[in-house]
């Protein structure tokens, strides 16, 4: 790959861009203002999910939205995180890829998956019982695009005859991948095929993942030096005093949850057991860190070290904060956690 991973620690930005208000233009706006501001200040990269017929996400179409944040950037990387195969004939996945690195000079970071809520995928015509297949196919017709030439793939979804691959990534071979997992056996794969990986939760569950992470990597026996990125996702919301954050967070978090919760309530579909439903429970359960920049700083160094990750995925940007709290607490994030391990 054209960038090689850096070893120690880098940190990057999540966005679901889940419903503010009612003011599209205005928060897609908003977006790309808070994504130049985190390139002027180095983040890595800004990962934006895909989600479907639900306010918690106004990003239905990454790549579109991606090749946007590339023009008005310089140097932040972009990718979904994750590309939804199920819901792509890869051939046009194939082809989208291509255009974003190349339009972005490079830039791409590939996150790919199946998706977590199956109703999503149900409103294309996607049954759960078809999805896992239709994604398995889908993603090894993609890694085989990615390596040119021609394409030819006889299966239950697709059926690919000697198809002419005119286009090309800028990366070679391809960009960095990714996908998002919970699974220790699902980061064991992703090791032994070069991947990174994106994980939520308790620093103490993320630690089985990186772990199985690790362990597969040493069996592949890649050095250490070119080790790619264990990614640990956390909500921030830092502020000018505690009380200051917090009355921030605890509304944003709120107006999140009614976000995330929208497709499960309308489908009478219980919630993930994982996902807290109170904004001390967020706290509790790590999903949230608010605070000042030394307190918020330092405990996100010490989650991502318990959890055993070298990446760092602030969601900065998220309910109904205001630009300028997305932007204060991005600036405090380079200044208490990027500017102390750069």
């Amino acid at each position: 790959m054209d960038k090689a991973f850096p070893s120690g620690l880098a940190v990057g930005i999540f966005d679901h861009l889940d419903e503010d208000g009612p003011d599209i233009a205005r928060q897609y706006e908003d977006r790309l203002m808070l994504a130049e501001a985190c390139d002027h200040l180095g983040f890595y990269a800004y990962h934006l999910a895909e989600h479907h017929c639900t306010p918690h996400g106004r990003g239905p179409s990454p790549n579109l939205f991606l090749s946007s944040v590339a023009q008005r950037t310089r140097r932040l990387r972009v990718g979904p995180l994750v590309m939804l195969l199920a819901l792509y004939h890869p051939l046009r996945a194939f082809e989208e890829i291509c255009m974003l690195d190349q339009l972005s000079g490079g830039r791409l970071e590939l996150g790919i998956g199946r998706g977590s809520l199956p109703i999503e995928l149900g409103y294309f015509g996607i049954g759960s019982d078809a999805a896992p297949n239709h994604y398995a196919e889908a993603s090894e017709i993609l890694i085989n695009a990615l390596k040119g030439g021609t394409l030819s793939y006889q299966g239950r979804h697709f059926e690919l005859n000697s198809v002419p691959l005119t286009l090309r990534t800028h990366q070679r071979p391809h960009p960095p991948t990714w996908i998002a997992t919970n699974r220790p056996e699902s980061a064991g794969w992703a090791a032994a095929n070069g991947m990174n990986i994106a994980c939520v939760g308790p620093s103490s569950s993320v630690r089985r993942i990186t772990d199985a992470f690790r362990a597969g990597r040493e069996h592949t026996g890649e050095a250490d030096d070119q080790a790619p990125f264990l990614g640990l996702l956390r909500m921030v919301v830092i502020g000018r005093s505690e009380t200051d954050a917090r009355s921030l967070a605890a509304p944003a978090y709120e107006r999140w949850l009614k976000s995330f919760k929208f497709l499960y309530d309308l489908n009478s579909m219980p919630t993930p057991p994982n996902l807290p439903l109170t904004f001390d429970g967020a706290i509790e359960k790590e999903l949230c860190v608010v605070g000042t920049a030394a307190s918020a700083g330092q405990a996100l160094l010490d989650q991502l070290e318990a959890a055993g990750a070298n990446y760092l995925l602030c969601q900065p940007a998220f309910g109904n904060l205001s630009l300028d709290a997305s932007l204060y607490t991005a600036t405090a994030i380079q200044s208490a956690i990027m500017a102390r391990v750069g």
